[in-house]
């Protein structure tokens, strides 16, 4: 085990745009678990939208991350020692392990996995927190049913690439709204959508209406803002709005925009409803399941964007989220 374990801890609250001075840098001796504990190595750390929210102190569906502390991140680490009857040395762990190179352990929140089925980065995408995000807010929040036609913005990200060949898994016309034209062809020609909205170069309310005209039944919002407002304009009768997330307004220095366009809920009779992946945990192992049972049969392909680096690398990678670089699910692979 390395002498010194390599942190990347909060510094002070992100005023808008999250910038390096934001963050510190620190080394601290490798800890040994006690009893009931495990430590482990580090192989991938997760790096998602919502952890921005994170990083402000106002409430939230979790506390913030504290000044000082451990940048909170989901994580695969390997078991290096145990004093857990759960965990022994060899096993792959994923759990929320924060943004170190080794991390000790109690065992709550962690689960084993079997990396020869699938690499350490599947486990923090399609088959972690973002797959369990598309499956229960397509299907639960979303309340999808065959042949009806979803629009998915936020599209070629790790949460939207899932759902929207969910929506195609389960029999519906998918169109997603990315940004460039290569995200566009990516989620036509590799992951089946139906049609693909540049929104960078589109007038994303003209074509929603020329790739919805029967109506949106079911709007999966990732970005927030102006797609959102546009997307209320072409609601279907009974339509369901799920929000997922608002990355558009993550890192404003004013207050959030609003959606102006909320009044076609009411003339549509739809609903708009928000959730939180971590009320349906006891659930996960259901939509693992299924999900695997999709990716076996082709019917879901995996798009990972792994940067290989060091603990080190953390701050700048995880600046690529709000620059749109990444496609699919983005992971710090740890050299």
């Amino acid at each position: 085990m390395s002498a010194t374990n390599r942190q990347i801890r909060l510094a002070a609250r992100p005023v808008g745009e999250v910038k390096p001075e934001d963050w510190e840098h620190r080394s601290e001796p490798v800890g040994e678990p006690g009893p009931g504990r495990f430590a482990g190595r580090t192989l991938a750390i997760s790096l998602d939208p919502a952890m921005r929210g994170w990083l402000d102190d106002r409430p939230s569906y979790l506390p913030p991350v504290g000044i000082g502390e451990v940048m909170r991140a989901g994580s695969v680490i390997e078991v290096t020692a145990s004093h857990h009857p759960g965990f022994r040395p060899g096993d792959h762990v994923v759990g929320v392990f924060g943004v170190q190179e080794y991390a000790i352990s109690d065992g709550r929140g962690a689960m084993k996995i079997d990396t020869t089925l699938a690499p350490p980065s599947t486990y923090l995408g399609a088959l972690g927190m973002p797959g369990m995000t598309a499956y229960f807010g397509l299907l639960d929040v979303g309340a999808l049913r065959d042949g009806e036609t979803v629009v998915v913005s936020g599209a070629a990200g790790a949460v939207g690439s899932i759902a929207g060949q969910i929506a195609k898994a389960k029999g519906c016309r998918v169109v997603g709204i990315a940004g460039g034209p290569e995200k566009c062809a990516m989620l036509v020609d590799e992951l089946g959508f139906d049609a693909a909205i540049d929104y960078r170069a589109e007038d994303v309310r003209k074509a929603l209406r020329r790739q919805a005209p029967d109506g949106i039944d079911v709007y999966f919002d990732n970005v927030g803002g102006d797609i959102l407002d546009a997307a209320l304009t072409q609601l279907a009768m009974r339509a369901r709005v799920v929000v997922c997330g608002a990355i558009s307004q993550y890192n404003n220095t004013t207050p959030v925009k609003g959606p102006s366009n909320y009044l076609s809920l009411l003339v549509r009779r739809a609903r708009m409803e928000g959730f939180v992946v971590f009320d349906y945990a006891k659930r996960y192992a259901q939509a693992a399941q299924e999900i695997s049972a999709w990716i076996r049969a082709g019917r879901i392909k995996v798009k990972e964007h792994v940067v290989r680096g060091s603990v080190d690398d953390f701050p700048e990678t995880f600046r690529m989220l709000f620059r749109g670089e990444n496609v699919g699910k983005l992971v710090l692979e740890l050299a």
